[in-house]
């Protein structure tokens, strides 16, 4: 049986939702192996001068956990 695990990531890009998407994953993937898969929860910009100055994305990263021997 295979077990999932999610963890809410919030990322930020000055280049697009994608950018600011795999800028999640990058980073998640520092410390978390197995990563299967990311939902984007929500997704926002800034704007400054009625212009797009960074994209935010809220990414919920899911990855399979690893099975653990048995103690004893």
């Amino acid at each position: 049986m295979s077990v999932l695990k999610v963890v809410e990531v919030l990322a930020e890009s000055n280049k697009s939702f994608e950018d600011a998407a795999q800028s999640a994953v990058t980073k998640a993937s520092e410390t978390v192996r197995n990563i299967k898969s990311v939902y984007i929860k929500d997704m926002n910009a800034a704007v400054e001068n009625n212009r797009i100055v960074s994209y935010r994305v809220n990414a919920k990263i899911s990855f399979l956990l690893e099975d653990q021997p048995a103690a004893g």
